[in-house]
């Protein structure tokens, strides 16, 4: 066996994620280790928290790093406030939305489904049919940005009808915390999951959580135990809590944690709506360059997420071997269609430390070339 230390190339990321990681971010993984007990390191989670609750934009004090990816992150929510028998109102209009359906049936609740199609947005309207339908329903969740598709829904809308049905929300927000408006206090949303790798530009396997207080007082009021023990978050409520009061759960990814922070603090330093207005930049410019390529988007312009672009493949013009090209010609990665839109279109991000008009002009040229 002769296997030597990997290394990989230079690539720049422009698929659904990961998304390209700042350099900074990169740096601070390099930092030395210490333990997830010492003091300086508790210190560095509560100004994690801290950065966490403006990306958030909300004063939730249980606003949190979950140590796995934004799938546990999801999964975090609905073991937590989902007890068996319980109806949840699924909102689904892409791939992620039917994960959502698929946490709700293992945590032994009704899945009472909304369904939209590829590429559209969450309607409210059927929202509001649905829960004036059954009112035994108990939690409305949603994708409020989309991965399969780039399609944006309408969280704040879709939150007030929630409450008006005594509803609490699950809102997977993987694509759009840093990218989008997310204004989670304001909008008054429930349990809301991101993850590190997307708008943030840090490493992937943290997933950014925060619960209201109705969220919590919902877990605390459970006649069940949280069947996922890791998961469980009334036990890593006590690991999160402030300097001093500390408890064991389980070792924290440390220097994963500390690229989260520095992750944080580039996006506190620009500004969140200077953030969400590069993203929206970035996307004009790729916009213009692929419809000047004939290139057709996927989403109507007014539910159009800009972190995350899908487009129709041209007609007669192979997927595969374009995807390939680009990444061995030029070092690019754009991503492939999911579910009914796999072989019919590509999807290409925009996010975070991604989302600069050197990108997009590579893009567009690379592209320009290889349909040639």
């Amino acid at each position: 066996m002769s296997i030597t230390s990997f290394m990989p190339p230079q690539r720049i990321l422009m698929g659904p994620g990961p998304s390209d990681i700042y350099p900074q971010v990169l740096q601070a993984l390099s930092r030395p280790t210490i333990g997830h007990l010492d003091p300086l390191f508790i210190k560095m989670m509560d100004e994690l928290k801290q950065l966490l609750q403006y990306a958030f934009q909300t004063n939730n004090s249980f606003t949190i790093a979950v140590s796995a990816p934004g799938s546990a992150g999801m999964e975090a929510c609905f073991v937590n406030l989902v007890e068996a028998g319980d109806k949840v109102l699924v909102c689904r209009n892409g791939v992620f939305g039917d994960r959502m359906r698929e946490n709700v049936e293992r945590c032994g609740g009704v899945a009472i489904m909304v369904d939209n199609a590829w590429g559209e947005p969450v309607s409210p309207a059927l929202v509001e049919q649905a829960l004036q339908a059954d009112p035994e329903i108990k939690v409305v969740a949603f994708v409020h940005a989309e991965t399969s598709t780039g399609a944006l829904s309408d969280a704040k809308t879709i939150a007030e009808i929630a409450r008006k049905h005594q509803c609490l929300t699950i809102v997977d927000a993987v694509t759009s915390l840093g990218g989008v408006p997310l204004l989670v206090d304001e909008w008054q949303l429930d349990a809301v999951y991101s993850g590190s790798q997307k708008c943030l530009s840090c490493v992937p396997g943290l997933s950014p959580l925060t619960f209201s207080e109705k969220a919590i007082a919902k877990i605390q009021q459970r006649k069940t135990a949280v069947q996922s023990w890791f998961l469980d978050q009334s036990l890593v409520l006590g690991y999160w809590s402030g300097e001093g009061k500390r408890s064991y759960h389980h070792t924290a990814p440390i220097n994963s944690l500390y690229a989260l922070h520095e992750a944080l603090v580039l996006l506190h330093n620009e500004g969140l709506e200077q953030a969400w207005q590069r993203h929206q930049r970035a996307h004009i410019e790729l916009k213009t360059g692929l419809e000047a390529l004939g290139i057709q988007f996927v989403v109507e312009e007014a539910y159009r997420l800009p972190q995350l672009n899908a487009v129709y493949i041209p007609e007669g013009v192979d997927d595969a071997a374009v995807r390939s090209t680009l990444l061995e010609r030029y070092n690019l990665e754009i991503g492939a269609g999911l579910g009914t839109l796999a072989g019919k279109a590509w999807r290409i991000g925009l996010m975070g430390y991604t989302a600069r008009s050197e990108n997009v002009a590579l893009c567009l040229k690379a592209l320009e070339s290889t349909l040639k």
